[in-house]
């Protein structure tokens, strides 16, 4: 899988169609392919979605139906880093919300977007199972806690730079 211009996946379709094969037909199988698809390609678009329909036997609005209720699916690509900010009642209490607006005016995103040039991704999830270290954010599944909004953009320049 390659990259385009704009920060978007190429699609292999030789190779999703490599991986949906031993699935034809098993609309059983809808989560399970869903799951490899997306660690194929990266993210779940409209395009790729059709063609896990057509090669299980299920319609559209099935797997659309199946996408957009697990949060772990993803119809838009993400960043080189992923950010999670916790949202939950601990965090919330302990300032996530200035933390997210100032993570948001500085990528110039919002939650659930990614950076024009692909290097991150932002959500926002309800617990990261570090309450004591709230507020929290994980960068690629790395936890950073006790945030303060100038705190987390700092984090996220040292990021930055690694590129």
């Amino acid at each position: 899988m390659s990259s385009c211009c704009c920060g978007e996946a190429k699609i292999d379709y030789a190779e999703l169609d490599e991986l949906l094969k031993p699935y034809v037909g098993q609309p059983s199988a809808l989560i399970e392919v869903l799951h490899k698809t997306q660690e194929l390609v990266g993210y779940l678009p409209k395009e790729v979605q059709i063609r896990v329909a057509e090669a299980l036997g299920v319609s559209l609005g099935e797997v659309y139906s199946v996408v957009s209720f697990y949060s772990h699916f993803s119809v838009k690509p993400k960043g080189k880093f992923k950010i999670s900010l916790c949202k939950g009642t601990a965090c919330y209490v302990k300032g996530s919300p200035e933390v997210l607006d100032k993570i948001q005016e500085q990528l110039g995103i919002k939650a659930g977007d990614s950076t024009d040039d692909g290097l991150f991704s932002l959500e926002v999830v309800r617990c990261l199972g570090a309450c004591g270290l709230g507020p929290v954010m994980t960068v690629n599944d790395h936890a950073h806690g006790l945030l303060k909004p100038d705190k987390a953009v700092g984090i996220l320049e040292g990021y930055r730079q690694q590129v």
